[in-house]
């Protein structure tokens, strides 16, 4: 008998804090300190915009699926999960995405992450990553232009070195190193991984020995070799 009360007081319990109204939504922004792309107030008015603000609804009547999908049309959000407390709360975790490449436009540009998606500029947060201009299509962004800025990303040596990628009208990528008064073209983006080992062991070899200021183009676009031109 007793077993048979507890188990029938807490679906008692149970039923009443899902008739019950919402006491609050509590929201966690992964990620604040360092990305500032949304915090909680843009979560709140996504929510009253779609009508799925948590506050005028009983628990019952609140669909976190619903909720999480309004939150994931924003480009700005890698991931949302909302779910219910005992408390009689709705919390939200969400994920922003991480920019690993900013594209510059006629119009303005745009972010790419790092899952090849693109992300709108944010009036509130700019972040610190490499600019890439010129003859950019949407695709050549998303794909070659990608991979490359992810490379940049994991490899500590080259995200210092490289502060803006150039692509020109024929093809060839040109890039403009943090570190040295002097162009690089990298001619396409086939064996760039190849091509910039050969630049790092030219850095590392004869830079030494002539200086940064020697050369205006290194010259990379032939396979295994590096043709420099002299100021």
């Amino acid at each position: 008998m007793l077993s048979g009360y507890i188990v029938a007081a807490s679906l008692f319990l149970a039923d009443r804090k899902q008739v019950s109204p919402c006491v609050g939504v509590q929201i966690v922004v992964r990620d604040s300190l360092d990305k500032h792309f949304i915090n909680e107030a843009d979560l709140a008015q996504i929510l009253r915009k779609a009508g799925l603000d948590p506050m005028k609804h009983r628990m019952d009547e609140i669909n976190t699926e619903k909720i999480e999908a309004a939150l994931q049309e924003n480009d700005m959000i890698a991931k949302v999960e909302a779910y219910k407390t005992p408390s009689g709360r709705i919390k939200l975790e969400v994920e922003q995405k991480m920019p690993i490449l900013r594209v510059m436009t006629a119009d303005g540009g745009y972010y790419i992450d790092n899952q090849g998606s693109t992300m709108a500029l944010s009036r509130r947060y700019v972040a610190r990553v490499p600019i890439a201009n010129g003859a950019i299509e949407k695709e050549l962004s998303t794909t070659e232009l990608y991979e490359f800025a992810l490379f940049l990303q994991n490899n500590d040596f080259w995200n210092n070195q490289i502060e803006q990628i150039f692509v020109h009208p024929d093809g060839d990528v040109e890039l403009i190193p943090r570190v040295g008064n002097h162009r690089i073209i990298l001619g396409s983006f086939d064996g760039f991984r190849e091509k910039l080992d050969n630049l790092r062991l030219f850095y590392e070899q004869a830079i030494p020995k002539v200086g940064w200021e020697k050369y205006s183009i290194i010259n990379l676009k032939y396979k295994n070799q590096i043709v420099c031109t002299k100021r």
